[in-house]
Parts: C-alpha cells; sequence; structure tokens
C-alpha cells in the first residue's frame, strides 16, 4: 500500500514539473517571436541607444505633405503644472533628448522649413555634450527639435507647423524646447514667434511683459555674430560717458538722441552704421570720425540699449562683452533671465519718457556705484554668456532648477561668486525673503562669565533654526574654557589679539551663514520660540537690525543736543546688537567701509559699538530697525549691575556723546524713530497654546 502511495505522489510531481517546463518553452517562443517580428526602429531602441550624430553630411530629408498633420497654436495659458509633464522627469535632474538632424523639405515646391545656421549647431552639440543629454527619448524629460527657429526671417511657418506636428513624441507640443532669438516679421515684429508651438516652452529672445508667460517660457539673450571666443572682459579707458551705437532705434527716440548729442558733445558718443562697412560705425556730428565696432563700446561707462523694432537686441551681450554698463530704456522688455539674474546689479534700467534726461541721471551714479555695475556685467558675461556653449548650459540649469524648485539653488548663487570671504552678500539685493533653511550663526562675545557663557550655549541649542556658534573670546591673560557643552551644533572659539568691543562684528571666516545673531554672553533670558521668531522676520528684512532690546534718541532743546534715551516708550530708533540679528554684509562695512574715527572712538572707549552699527545701517538704508516681541528687561549695558561694565554712571552720559559726534562725522542724524513692533500672529489671541507656532514668547 505504501509502495502504491508513493508511486502516485511521484507521477504526480512530475507532471507538475512537466508542465512549468512546457509553459516556460511556450513563454520562450512567444517572447523571440515578438522580438524578430517587431520595427528596427524598435529593436534599436530597446538594445541601443547611441549618441545621435551631429554630421552634416549624413542629414536625412522628411517630405511634407499636404496630408501632414499640423501642429495647434500657441496656447498662451501654458504653465509648468498644465503644459508639462512633469512625470516623465524623474526625481532630481532633467534628461534633455535631441531630435535627429533632418531637413524638412515640401514634397511640392521642394521648399525648406527652415536653414540650418551654425548659431543653431553649436546649440545643438552643446545640449547634447552636456550632462543633461540622454539619447533614449523614452528616458527623456524634455526634446528638442533639430529645426532651427533662431531666426523668424528663416522659416516658412506653414511647413514649420507641420514639421512640428510631425514629429514622433510631438504631443501638442509638451515637453518641447523651441529655440528663437528673433521672433517677428514685418511689419507687425510679434514679440513670439510667429508659428504653432502649442503647448512648447519657448526660448525667446524678445519677450515683452504681455507675451511672456512667466514660468513657463525662458527670456534669453540675442545672440551676436560679432563676438568671438576671444573675447574677454576687461577695462578699457573710457572716453564718453554714454555711448549710444544700437541700429534702428524708434524714430521718435532717435530724434531724442540726436538732441541729447548735440547738448553733451564731450559726454555722449552718438554713432550710426558707416556705409561702407557693417563692422563699423560713424559719429553722427563727426563725419571724419569712424569707430570699429563693437570694440567702441569699451570707451563709454555706460550703453544704451533703446527700443527698436524687436526688442531683443545682441547689442546687450555686445555691451557686457566690452564691459559697458548697459542703460536698459525699454518698457515691457523681458530681461534674459531677470527671475534669477538681478540685472539692477549690473545695469541702470529708465522708462521710455525719461530717455532726454538720461545724461542728468547717469552723472549723479557715484564712482563705487559704475565699478560696482561694471563688476557685476563682468561676472555676468563671463559665466552665463561668454559663448553660445555657456549660454546653452545656463538655459539647461535654468530649467533644471524650475522643474526641480527643491533643488534649486538660491537665487543669490546666481548673481554672486562664492560669498564665503568675510564681505558675504549685499542684503540690499537679496531676495525679498531669504531661505529659512540656512539659518543663523550665533556670535556670542564673552571676556569672562563662563558659567553664564555655558548656559547661553544650552539654551540656544534647543533653537531650530541655530547654524552654528562662534565664540569671540576677548580675554587676552586666559585662555578660551575647554571642553565646551556638546550639543548637535557645531561650536567654534576665536581668541582675539586685543581686548576690543569691535571684534563682535568682524567679518570672521568661520561665519557661514548670512545671518548673524550678535548677542551677550548673559542674555540668557530669551525662550526659543523669541529667538526663531526673531529670524522669520529677518528674513523678510535682511537689510535691517531686527532685535529685542531697544532704545531711543531725543532732541534736547535746552542743551541742543541729542540724548540716549533708554526709558520704555513706545518709540524706537535703535535695537541693541547685545540681541539682535543682522546680514553678515554689515561686518564687512562696519570693519572696512565704516569711518575709522567711529571704529576708533568705540575701541577707545569700550562703549557705543551697537550705536555704531545702528548709525551704519540706518545711514545706508534710511530705514529704522525692528524690534520684536514684548521683552523689555534684559540685562543689557544700561542695567544696574556691580559685575557690568555699566555700573559706573558716566555710562550713559557716553552714549549721548556718542550720538552726537556720529551725528557730526555723517553730517546728519541718519537714525529714523518709529512706532512699531513685530509679533506673532495670533500672539495675543485667546487661542490653544499648541496650535500657535511660536507660543512662548515671555514677558515683559
Amino acid at each position: 500500500m505504501l509502495n502504491k502511495l508513493s508511486l502516485i505522489r511521484f507521477e504526480a510531481q512530475h507532471n507538475v514539473c512537466n508542465a512549468i517546463l512546457s509553459l516556460a518553452l511556450v513563454l520562450s517562443v512567444v517572447y523571440l517571436y515578438n522580438f524578430f517580428n517587431q520595427s528596427d526602429d524598435v529593436k534599436h531602441y530597446k538594445r541601443n541607444f547611441n549618441m545621435i550624430s551631429l554630421n552634416l553630411n549624413n542629414i536625412d530629408e522628411l517630405l511634407l505633405h499636404d496630408s501632414a498633420d499640423t501642429a495647434r497654436g500657441r496656447n498662451a495659458n501654458c504653465t509648468i503644472w498644465t503644459c508639462v509633464n512633469i512625470y516623465r522627469c524623474g526625481q532630481d535632474r532633467i534628461k534633455v533628448f535631441v531630435y535627429p538632424l533632418q531637413e524638412y523639405v515640401d514634397a511640392n515646391s521642394g521648399e525648406r522649413a527652415a536653414h540650418l545656421t551654425n548659431e543653431f549647431y553649436q546649440i545643438l552639440n552643446a545640449i547634447v555634450k552636456s550632462p543633461y543629454y540622454t539619447p533614449n527619448p523614452n528616458k527623456a524629460c524634455l526634446f528638442v527639435p533639430s529645426i532651427d527657429l533662431l531666426n523668424q526671417n528663416n522659416i516658412r511657418a506653414a511647413l514649420v507647423n507641420k514639421a512640428l506636428g510631425s514629429l514622433e513624441y510631438w504631443s501638442d507640443g509638451q515637453n518641447h524646447l523651441l529655440f528663437n532669438m528673433l521672433p517677428g516679421t514685418h511689419p507687425s515684429y510679434n514679440r513670439v514667434i510667429d508659428v504653432n508651438t502649442d503647448q512648447a516652452i519657448i526660448l525667446g529672445g524678445g519677450f515683452d511683459s504681455w507675451a511672456y508667460r512667466v514660468g513657463f517660457d525662458v527670456s534669453i539673450p540675442v545672440w551676436s555674430s560679432l563676438l568671438r571666443k576671444d573675447v574677454t572682459v576687461k577695462s578699457y579707458n573710457e572716453e564718453y560717458l554714454l555711448i549710444a551705437a544700437q541700429l534702428n532705434i524708434f524714430p521718435k527716440h532717435l530724434w531724442i538722441l540726436q538732441n541729447i548729442s548735440e547738448e553733451h558733445p564731450n559726454e555722449m558718443l552718438f554713432l550710426k552704421q558707416c556705409e561702407n562697412s557693417s563692422l563699423t560705425r560713424c559719429s553722427v556730428h563727426f563725419k571724419r570720425s569712424a569707430f570699429q565696432y563693437p570694440k567702441v563700446l569699451g570707451k563709454g561707462t555706460f550703453c544704451l540699449l533703446g527700443r527698436s523694432l524687436r526688442l531683443g537686441q545682441p547689442d546687450l551681450l555686445e555691451m557686457l562683452a566690452y564691459n559697458c554698463i548697459p542703460v536698459v530704456a525699454v518698457d515691457n522688455y523681458v530681461l534674459p533671465f531677470e527671475d534669477v539674474i538681478d540685472w539692477r546689479l549690473a545695469s541702470i534700467r529708465i522708462r521710455e519718457s525719461e530717455l532726454a534726461s538720461v545724461v542728468d541721471k547717469l552723472k549723479v551714479v557715484s564712482t563705487n556705484r559704475k565699478e560696482e555695475l561694471k563688476n557685476q556685467g563682468r561676472l555676468l558675461y563671463n559665466k552665463y554668456f561668454r559663448s553660445l556653449e555657456a549660454l546653452t548650459l545656463t538655459i539647461l540649469e535654468y530649467l533644471q532648477c524650475r522643474i526641480f524648485p527643491h533643488n534649486n539653488r538660491d537665487r543669490r548663487n546666481w548673481n554672486f561668486l562664492d560669498s564665503s570671504s568675510g564681505r558675504g552678500m549685499n542684503p540690499l539685493f537679496l531676495s525679498r525673503v531669504v531661505n529659512r533653511a540656512e539659518g543663523f550663526t550665533a556670535v556670542i562675545l564673552t571676556y569672562d562669565r563662563v558659567d553664564s557663557l555655558f548656559l547661553l550655549i544650552e539654551k540656544l541649542s534647543l533653537v531650530s533654526s541655530l547654524h552654528s556658534i562662534l565664540i569671540v573670546w576677548n580675554n587676552q591673560q586666559k585662555a578660551p574654557p575647554l571642553p565646551l557643552p556638546v550639543i548637535s551644533r557645531s561650536i567654534k572659539i576665536v581668541h582675539t589679539r586685543d581686548n576690543r568691543l569691535s571684534n563682535r562684528f568682524f567679518p570672521y571666516k568661520e561665519i557661514q551663514t548670512e545671518s548673524i545673531l550678535t548677542i551677550d554672553d548673559d542674555i540668557n533670558m530669551l525662550t526659543a520660540d523669541e529667538v526663531d521668531f526673531g529670524y522669520e522676520v529677518w528674513r523678510e528684512f535682511p537689510d535691517r537690525i531686527v532685535g529685542f532690546p531697544s532704545r531711543l534718541h531725543v532732541w534736547n532743546n535746552f542743551s541742543s543736543h541729542w540724548r540716549y534715551e533708554s526709558e520704555w516708550t513706545n518709540q524706537i530708533s535703535m535695537v541693541l546688537t547685545g540681541a539682535a540679528f543682522l546680514h553678515k554684509y554689515w561686518s564687512y562695512m562696519y570693519t572696512y567701509r565704516m569711518p575709522p574715527i567711529i571704529k576708533q572712538i568705540v575701541d577707545s572707549r569700550m562703549n557705543c559699538e551697537d550705536i555704531a552699527m545702528n548709525f551704519l545701517i540706518a545711514n545706508v538704508t534710511n530705514k529704522p530697525p525692528i524690534k520684536v516681541t514684548p521683552r523689555k528687561k534684559f540685562k543689557c549695558p544700561e542695567c544696574t549691575n556691580n559685575e557690568m561694565l555699566s555700573a559706573d554712571l558716566n555710562h550713559m552720559r557716553e552714549r549721548s556723546y556718542c550720538i552726537n559726534e556720529f551725528t557730526q562725522i555723517y553730517g546728519r542724524m541718519p537714525l529714523r524713530a518709529v512706532e512699531f513692533r513685530a509679533d506673532p500672529v495670533l500672539f495675543k489671541d485667546n487661542f490653544p497654546e499648541k496650535l500657535k507656532r511660536f507660543s512662548d514668547m515671555g514677558t515683559l
């Protein structure tokens, strides 16, 4: 009986194995049949994706018949969320597919849809050689047709519409990039290319604010064929305040410029194209004066970019190449990459209605300002525009940041070089709200109060926005205390050579953030919520002092002098730097740009460094500081305490002296009094504390 059961079990197992083998064999046969019967193109895509060939001697021709599909008209309401399939783009990097080179020819007339130019070929070559390129269209986020649309005059719109519609992955233009630098034709000269682009992203060189789809299209510069690779931005001998050498300026503006050049012949050079050569410009008033173009732009401090038939002009890059500050007098013109590049740092912009007074406006620009504009123009040109390859890579990086905003580099990184030097970046030109993730560096000035210092470090470690702590040890007789408290943020110590109050404002290289919390070692009563809220307010006002203890300057009619006032009032004009946020840039200004005599007064008297900083910032910005939270009681320089410097009654009198002396040095009173205090939303509302973001705000 057992032998019979075993035999049955063996036969069942054998049948199962045979069934599995049969199924595997059938699947293999089906796979091989499908593989060998699919098209050659599909087999190629599945087996191997090679980099496309840009060989100009091996370009296929595609006939466009009357029945060919035609691309639909431009969708004026496109956004990155409605006309781009983000799901094609992966998680952290865009991939760009370039269609193989093809000539699109009308089947009836033999006319070509577009002509391939050297500039567009360089763009395609730069994309293929970039890290963003993929030869696999199935992995591509963006697609670039090999149809040269750079110049509207070189295309046949009806044929281009068919050529776009015939693209294999067109799909109503989704995720497609179309390069166009010179849009529009006579007589209308539209601000966007006159072809049916459907949902494609247009990389255009002539957008105005009406045609530009914000956050979707990309404004690019018009490339100049006169710029060679060996052109380097450098300083030239400037002979003229303003040069106007642009061709095809509107007649109305041309007449205004002629009048200006007649009124200011020594300050403005007005040029037109010479009759015998396109590479020279001739003076309008001196017929024998001919200048080589665009090299002549280096002879001017400013160069005018005026309104022409097309808004985008190659003159902009020519000005930057020869380090001439562009004066943009074109209303509504969308400058290249203007949502990430701050053109205020490299150019002057005036309204067209102000063109008649342009020379008077430029005369009042300070020498330092001119130098800053030139330096920024040099940086932008060398970094983004010095070649078509550099421009193409800039476009791809810009698109990378747009599609993956969580990986987007901060706007300041587009406009500045490495800020690891002590200066940092001028807060007057930072974006409206600074990136929260960076956090702040707490700079603690201390001398000998170790217990108070360690307590402050432990309290600061609870602040979520704290990046790091820098201890400025101002005692030359003792070594800094070790070991320091162990916290989750880095702590560094700087042992100063001299005991000076100005040491708290030195731009130490150890400070890696833009935001600094200057704080005394005995200010340990602030809560973590108060400090976090102070940082949030500073993020919205990075050009100001934002802090906790506030003071006021008051005019004394009897003595005809200013008086330092520490009484609790509704008005404030100073925030003391014993507990205040400020931008790293102001430390640089305090150390290297503030009148040296002020720092000498501060260090000799061991007083008034906070007043000096308030004067400095108010003098530059003409804005008052911002007090946060209602807290008014602090262990501050004015509090009577035997352990503190201010025990001397002369201390208050000295601070009044400082205000009057600083006013004389600056030649005016820059401080601004204001009745304002920043408190969190729901601060005093009868609301559950756990629902408030900043619930522990302390008391008076």
